[in-house]
């Protein structure tokens, strides 16, 4: 579009009396708003401009011109507005993954608001706990518990994880508060293992060793909803994340044991929103993201109780 310039050129040079002025607006040097102004007539065939010593007449020709071009650069101007608009506007369908407990607890409760703000934006959330990946299942962003996020996407971290061991009071006044690591080989426990009847538990004491105990219970349950019910229920006892029973210790419906104990497990100690490089700039996607912000910095809403 190298006749824009020459347009405004013409116009700046026209308002502000002179090719110096309109040089210094333009940013650039007489000598080249001279070239432009000569391009301009040669184009038309006409003269559009008088040149005196003291000051630059229009001709009836520039006359015409100017009056035209003022107007073909405004609408020029409000079409670009209009253009950016849309470009910066969120608009279209987000995908977005999470796991299972933790996007049903935490990342579906922020959607009907976010629908709200911003009704131009689909959202699609997939409760999965198998790790997606983000390009070749088209996701716009996944929210991912790990300490080491995939090298192939950007990463914002959003929460650190807690875990606690927990039981019900009614289980605890059965069966007795567990003291030390090595009482919870007597306990029913719940592993995250599922199929298997017995697991590990490593918890790190207050001076940072390391104790690794034998764990078995009647039963197992593969999904933290799951365990969270069994446990609420008296079953016995299990390590959970307090994004999932932080409501529940508030209330005392739960009690954690241990608790100068810090569990070590394969899962991560942080939340993380993780998307892909090429999503970057999408303005539904960053929405989303300062929506994640605000819900979860900086305090978790499972830690606020």
């Amino acid at each position: 579009m190298g006749w824009l310039a020459t347009w405004e050129a013409f116009v700046k040079t026209v308002e502000l009396g002179s090719m110096a002025a309109a040089a210094r607006r333009l940013d650039c040097s007489r000598a080249q708003v001279s070239k432009q102004l000569a391009e301009l007539e040669a184009a038309f065939g006409v003269r559009l401009v008088e040149r005196t010593t003291r000051k630059l007449h229009l001709t009836p020709a520039g006359e015409v011109f100017f009056q035209q071009a003022l107007r073909v650069l405004a609408q020029l101007k409000e079409t670009e507005l209009a253009v950016q608009h849309v470009v910066d506007t969120p608009t279209g369908i987000l995908r977005i993954t999470a796991s299972i407990a933790f996007g049903r607890l935490h990342i579906a409760p922020l959607l009907p608001r976010f629908a709200v703000d911003y009704p131009q934006v689909q959202c699609e959330l997939v409760l999965t706990d198998r790790a997606l990946d983000l390009v070749d299942e088209r996701f716009d962003l996944a929210l991912r518990l790990t300490d080491a996020p995939p090298d192939n996407a950007v990463a914002r971290k959003l929460a650190v994880i807690e875990r606690r061991i927990c039981a019900s009071p009614a289980y605890l006044g059965r069966r007795g508060v567990p003291r030390t690591p090595d009482e919870l080989a007597h306990h029913d426990c719940f592993a995250y293992s599922g199929a298997r009847t017995e697991s590990d538990w490593t918890l790190r004491s207050p001076s940072g060793a390391l104790a690794t105990v034998p764990v078995r219970g009647k039963f197992q349950i593969s999904h933290l909803d799951g365990i969270l019910d069994a446990v609420l229920g008296g079953h016995g006892l299990a390590i959970l994340p307090t994004y999932v029973c932080g409501a529940q210790l508030a209330r005392g419906e739960l009690v954690a044991v241990l608790a100068d104990h810090e569990p070590v497990t394969s899962f991560g100690r942080h939340v993380y929103a993780t998307y892909p490089a090429s999503r970057v700039h999408l303005p539904k996607l960053r929405v989303f993201l300062d929506a994640l912000e605000r819900a979860f910095t900086p305090v978790p809403p499972w830690e606020r109780a």
